[in-house]
Order: structure tokens, then sequence, then C-alpha cells
């Protein structure tokens, strides 16, 4: 297993604007994100895409904010504070999708798309028209995606059951323009756990003993923020997401047990220290 140092040496602060969905629950979306960043050092600026409203135990509505006021948001806070790094979440809908796409295409810092889907309890978190917009317009323009198992088989069509097909389908979306593809394995059956970071140069595993328990929520959110960071703080990509999957492991390890369904992480632990 990879393991990188958190808050062991000053990093440069790294301003990450995260285009995403908020969680009233806190777990996942805007908020995952905003404590992730702050928590390894880094500036957060938000565009928020949509108003969720959800707990431990699901979401229950979803008002999705118009594409220009998420386009106003971000232009906002590239126009005055800038960004290091851009992280994208739920964009909701295709006309979001399209929105989004076409502010990064103004844009030259690294972003990393989290192609998000569904939400842990099953909630759809996407409309089915916009996957192929995310494949043709925000797939080229990822320095890293982050795709889970039913995200990938979504946006590749591939079935995905082994880390052979992980690889598969990080080949394929390599292919589509992106520039690296972190392929999360937690969706696939076993005692461990396997995520491969795939360029087109290299392969880097990280493995780890599958962590039983029912407090995950917003592990996704909270891995790529956890990387844009990182690159936003002028890491190595490599560098990057070792540390934000060791920072990661440790907030799932640290879980406070909070609701009654699919629970938060830890997100402060580094506040803390050692356990």
């Amino acid at each position: 297993m990879r393991k990188a140092a958190i808050g062991k040496a000053m990093q440069p602060l790294g301003r990450v604007l995260i285009i995403a969905g908020s969680d009233s629950g806190g777990g996942a979306g805007i908020q995952a994100d905003i404590k992730t960043v702050t928590a390894l050092g880094g500036y957060a600026a938000t565009a928020i895409t949509a108003v969720t409203v959800q707990n431990t135990l699901g979401v229950s509505a979803v008002h999705p904010i118009p594409p220009q006021i998420i386009t106003a948001q971000a232009r906002a806070v590239l126009d005055d504070i800038g960004a290091d790094a851009i992280k994208t979440g739920m964009l909701g809908d295709l006309a979001a999708v399209r929105a989004v796409a076409e502010l990064l295409a103004g844009v030259a810092v690294p972003v990393v798309i989290d192609p998000v889907m569904v939400a842990k309890g099953g909630a759809a978190l996407m409309e089915s028209s916009a996957v192929a917009a995310v494949r043709e317009l925000l797939v080229p323009r990822a320095a890293l995606l982050t795709p889970n198992v039913p995200e990938a088989e979504a946006l590749t069509g591939l079935a995905i059951a082994s880390l052979d097909d992980q690889r598969r389908a990080a080949e394929v979306l390599l292919a589509a323009g992106a520039a690296a593809v972190l392929m999360k394995g937690g969706h696939l059956a076993g005692d461990r756990v396997t995520d491969l970071l795939i360029t087109p140069a290299s392969e880097t595993a990280f493995e780890a003993e599958r962590i039983v328990t029912r407090h995950t929520h917003g592990t996704g959110c909270t891995l790529a923020s956890a990387c844009a960071t990182g690159l936003a703080q002028g890491l190595p990509l490599t560098e990057a997401v070792a540390r934000a999957w060791a920072y990661v492991q440790e907030a799932i390890a640290r879980a406070p047990g909070f609701g009654a369904g699919q629970g938060p992480l830890d997100h402060g632990w580094p506040l803390r220290g050692p356990a």
C-alpha cells in the first residue's frame, strides 16, 4: 500500500475551485469538498450546481441551479481570487455539463473530473442524457478522471468485474482524452480494495484491506478534492494521489458514526493528529 504524510510539511496554500452540488447532511458534495481542501492546507472556493435535500438515509429532493448562475459563480471566483486547480462533482443535467465544459475550455489549470452519477444511497444524481456529454465534453479536459466502477461502466459501456477490467476501462477513458484516470475499485467484491492510477506511460496501484463500515458517504467527492488540492499545491500527480488516498483511508477509519444510514467520514482528522 502506498502511504503519504499528511500535514507533515508545509505546502503552498493552493486555490481549488469546486464546481459541485450541495449536500445538506455535510458528508458529500460541496461540504465534503471544502472540509477536505481545508484539512489538507488548501483554499476552497465554490460554484454550486444543485441544492440537494439529503442525510445519511438518502436524497429526497434536488433543486438544480440554472446553468448561467453556475457559470457566473465560477467566473466571479476565477476573475478575482483565481484557481490553481478545479474539481467538478455533481453536475446533474445536460445543460450544466455543457455550461461547465464551456467554462473549462478557457482555463489552463489542472482539472479533476469526478463524474458523479449516483449517490451512495442509490439516488440518481445525473440525467441519463448527460452521460454522453460528460464523455464527449468533460473527459477530454480531465488532468485526472476519478470514476468508480458504475461510473466507468456508464462512460465506457464495458462490464467491470476484475482488476484487468479496471485497466481496460481506464485505457478506453485515456483514449477518450483524459490525461490520467484513477480507476476506483471499491465497488468490486473482495477483502482488499485496489484503485489504479493509470496514465499513458505508467500504472500505480493503491491497495488496502477493505474497511468494513457503513460510514463511506462522500468518499468519491473527498478523494477527488484531495487530489485536486495536491495538484493545486504543485505536487506531482502520483504524489498528489498517494497523499489523497492515504487521507481518505484514515478518514474512513476514523468515521464518527453519525446518522442511521450511510454515514460521513472524519474529514478533519489531520487537525487532531494521531488516533
